[in-house]
């Protein structure tokens, strides 16, 4: 029996040639049709190089157990949540490493109804079928069907429909799809909303597919990636810009300015604007970085819910809690009435209106930055992250105000908070640091965990 390390909390990741290749992608096509008892799979795939073989590959093995797979093509992981539902499947696939690494690639996974999948929803009976490797001839072989452009069109309609497309005022909105999977689904969007008559401009850079990356690896969130969007906004004139990582079901905004625009304000102004729509609705949020978002959603008369870091678990949440909008300030967003799913697009179009609404989004965060300054996430690279963190448990917990242990170690300490968490496949430990309104707090907190993390 194989070891399959690319088997990850909720998906697959691995190092091509060492934790996945063909063979591997092969056994997990067979083994996700038996453990799922699936008979229909949505299928789509990223811009990697390594994607087209992998998804062929999984395609074998699904149709190989008499399963259909209804193909996507090149699409991004939540046009294959939106698919799923939407055509009734059991279960989907999309064969995408999103931001990691040029040598990696993976597998992001749904069962029926687009819902989570996980250790204890299937992903680890996948893992054992696919590791024992012992499969039987199946009675019939499944077809395949091209459904990309049929579902594009469905997925198209759907995202649209977010915008409030007469609320909207002229605007230039600059988009960066780093020469990642998003640029034709956008160009899907941006015709759709012109045909609707929506006044916006769209300046596109690094926006045709190409999965050498020639820019690198799509992942907006690291500083070193920010600049070429942050110019652009600022070179063109536009009101805002939006950066999205490699299987855009993450997305990033910059403000006219070009300032790059934390997570969790996005995630409290969303929240917000749904409240707007739906009083007492709730929200979920993650641990790292929670008062912001509280606060908004306290003041607005909803119901804050806070759920473990991770889209499984912020998806679970989502349905038991069946939230209107759920937010993760590493730029993951999710709506009910989008399956409960992430999505990348959809907060473009809600923060073009929140502009056209209210104003510049520079504007719509100073208040809340200067009342809830954060450090944003900060990550440690040690070698004994176990002992790092019983370090600062003993520090800290006889000082704390209030514990919280969701996810990692949550520690109140009055006008002032923090959030470490372990990462559960790197020797890394992250950091986030929040206040009530004195962004001193924030750096000297900062500044004493780290001497503590790196004693």
């Amino acid at each position: 029996m194989t070891n399959l390390t690319c088997f990850k909390a909720y998906d697959i990741r691995g190092r091509l040639g060492h934790e996945l290749d063909a063979e591997i992608a092969y056994r997990i096509g067979r083994a996700f049709a038996i453990a799922l008892e699936a008979k229909t799979v949505v299928l789509g795939r990223d811009v990697r190089a390594s994607s087209e073989q992998l998804a062929q590959s999984v395609t074998r093995g699904l149709i190989d157990e008499g399963c259909d797979v209804l193909d996507l093509g090149l699409s991004g992981t939540e046009e294959m949540y939106f698919a799923t539902t939407h055509f009734g499947t059991d279960a989907g696939i999309c064969v995408t490493a999103s931001h990691n690494p040029m040598d990696y690639n993976g597998m992001k996974m749904v069962r029926a109804g687009s819902a989570p999948l996980d250790a204890a929803t299937g992903l680890s009976d996948i893992k054992a079928l696919a590791e024992a490797n012992e499969f039987k001839a199946a009675n019939t072989t499944g077809q395949v069907r091209n459904i990309a452009d049929e579902a594009r069109a469905a997925y198209v309609e759907r995202i649209v429909s977010f915008a409030d497309i007469p609320a909207l005022k002229p605007l230039k909105i600059l988009v960066n799809a780093g020469h990642g999977t998003a640029g034709p689904t956008f160009d899907a969007i941006a015709a759709r909303l012109k045909d609707a008559g929506a006044p916006l401009e769209f300046e596109r850079i690094f926006h045709t597919p190409d999965g050498t990356f020639p820019q690198g690896i799509p992942n907006p969130l690291l500083p070193e990636n920010q600049p070429a969007t942050a110019e652009a906004v600022v070179r063109c004139g536009a009101d805002f810009g939006v950066a999205w990582d490699g299987d855009f079901d993450r997305c990033f905004f910059f403000d006219h300015q070009g300032t790059f625009v934390d997570g969790e304000y996005v995630v409290g102004l969303l929240a917000d604007a749904f409240l707007a729509k739906e009083p007492g609705a709730a929200i979920i949020h993650d641990p790292r970085i929670v008062w912001n978002t509280q606060d908004i959603v306290a003041k607005a008369g909803g119901r804050a819910v806070q759920s473990r870091t991770g889209h499984a678990f912020i998806k679970q949440a989502m349905r038991d809690e069946n939230a209107i909008y759920g937010g993760e300030m590493s730029a993951h967003h999710y709506f009910r009435d989008f399956v409960y799913c992430d999505s990348g697009m959809i907060p473009l179009l809600l923060v073009a209106e929140l502009v056209s609404r209210h104003g510049p989004l520079a504007d719509l965060i100073a208040e809340r930055k200067r009342d809830f300054p954060s450090s944003g996430e900060i990550n440690f690279k040690l070698d004994d992250p176990k002992s790092a963190i019983a370090r600062v448990r003993a520090e800290f917990l006889p000082l704390a105000v209030a514990v919280d242990e969701t996810d990692g170690l949550g520690i109140s300490l009055g006008d002032w908070r923090f959030s470490l968490r372990s990462s559960n496949t790197e020797p890394i430990v992250r950091l986030n640091v929040e206040a009530r309104g004195d962004a001193a707090l924030v750096t000297a907190g900062v500044n004493r965990l780290k001497s503590i993390l790196l004693a």
